[in-house]
């Protein structure tokens, strides 16, 4: 009896807790988080700067640039070093039709539907291939487009480029021009998240990480690796023709060095940084683009590539997942931490419950009768 009293009370000293539910796991708290985030957003620009809102705005062109990007390496799994071609291309032909005065409506239809049908065309001959093959199609991308750009002068501007100024602020709104193109960067890019987020989590989403992770398994399922790429290429393109309209909002000038190549080196590792994969990575990949050079231009102009560099590695290896795993990381970690405390027993008490009562070695075999 002693024995087994004493066998009870192992069990009942050593066995973990549940963990308990987080408090952002609970829906109510995600609903009013969400909220505040909205309410902050649309509030910001009527109390900030200028030079604030117009870097906030910036910050929500290049994260829905970063955005195409994700989609198409973050959740497919395909390498892509051309997005930049898209945002460029879109910001040409928005300002070729504000130029040409069509309806701003029609603009950004037409801008978003040729990028995307540029992204097939690309999709149909370089989805075929892998690894460096397509790697190296996607670079030809921003190659090709800036000598392209400086040759189609009549409708590009030659090396000069082109501006258009189509978003200033209508009497009606009582905006200033910086309040009223943030606010259009906010109203496109959220929508678009938000399009990108159904997505992700539905069907298509759950297709693509199949073709990401293993591309015969995906074939076995009757999932079409060749197929779901070429959507995932082509969407990519379309929200880059996104961006590239609202970079025209936000800018209202754009040039062959727009479509630069080292610019699609920095998207890549703005995504890296915010995070592969992840919808809220995007946002943070936005902010790199824009705030860190800034930042580091301020403070010491001549070190900006090297602190890049820096941070790109940093990030690399302490948060292979990008920023937006911090949180997951560290919950990861307090788990781990947690449950080594909990399934370690201290010398000179009872031993682990997984020990029988019965097991020859088992100290309460002493008690028995």
């Amino acid at each position: 009896m002693a024995a087994e009293k004493r066998a009870s009370n192992t069990v009942d000293s050593s066995t973990p807790l549940q963990p308990r539910q987080g408090l952002f796991s609970r829906p109510w708290v995600r609903l009013a988080l969400i909220a505040v985030i909205v309410v902050a957003l649309i509030v910001a620009p009527l109390l900030l700067p200028i030079p604030v809102n117009q870097s906030l705005a910036r910050v929500g062109v290049f994260a829905v640039a970063v955005l195409g990007l994700n989609i198409i390496m973050g959740y497919t799994g395909q390498v892509s070093l051309g997005q930049i071609f898209f945002l460029g291309m879109g910001a040409y032909v928005t300002a070729y039709g504000v130029n040409q005065d069509w309806n701003i409506v029609f603009v950004f239809i037409v801008t978003v539907i040729s990028c995307g049908l540029a992204g097939l065309v690309v999709a149909l001959a370089a989805a075929r291939l892998g690894g460096l093959a397509i790697a190296m199609v996607t670079i030809a991308l921003p190659i090709i487009g800036v000598p392209l750009a400086k040759r189609l002068s009549d409708f590009t501007g030659g090396s000069q480029g082109t501006s258009a100024r189509f978003s200033a602020a209508p009497d009606w709104s009582g905006l200033a021009n910086d309040q009223w193109q943030y606010y259009l960067v906010l109203l496109i890019g959220g929508v678009t998240f938000l399009l990108a987020y159904n997505l992700v989590r539905g069907k298509y989403g759950r297709a693509f990480r199949i073709v990401k992770e293993n591309e015969a398994v995906a074939g076995a399922m009757g999932i079409s690796p060749y197929r779901y790429k070429v959507l995932a290429f082509t969407i990519a393109a379309m929200i880059g023709g996104v961006s590239g309209f609202l970079y025209m909002v936000v800018v209202q000038y754009t040039s062959p060095e727009t479509l630069a190549f080292h610019h699609s080196i920095s998207l890549l590792a703005s995504m890296v940084v915010g995070g592969a994969g992840s919808i809220i990575g995007s946002i943070i990949g936005g902010i790199y683009y824009v705030l860190v050079p800034n930042v580091i231009n301020d403070v010491a102009p001549t070190l900006t590539s090297l602190v890049q560099g820096a941070v790109l590695l940093i990030v690399l290896f302490v948060l292979p997942g990008g920023i937006a795993s911090l949180p997951r990381t560290i919950r990861r970690w307090t788990q781990r931490s947690t449950s080594g405390t909990q399934g370690t027993p201290d010398r000179g008490t009872a031993p682990h419950p997984e020990t029988s009562p019965s097991d020859p070695s088992h100290p309460a075999k002493e008690d028995t009768p």
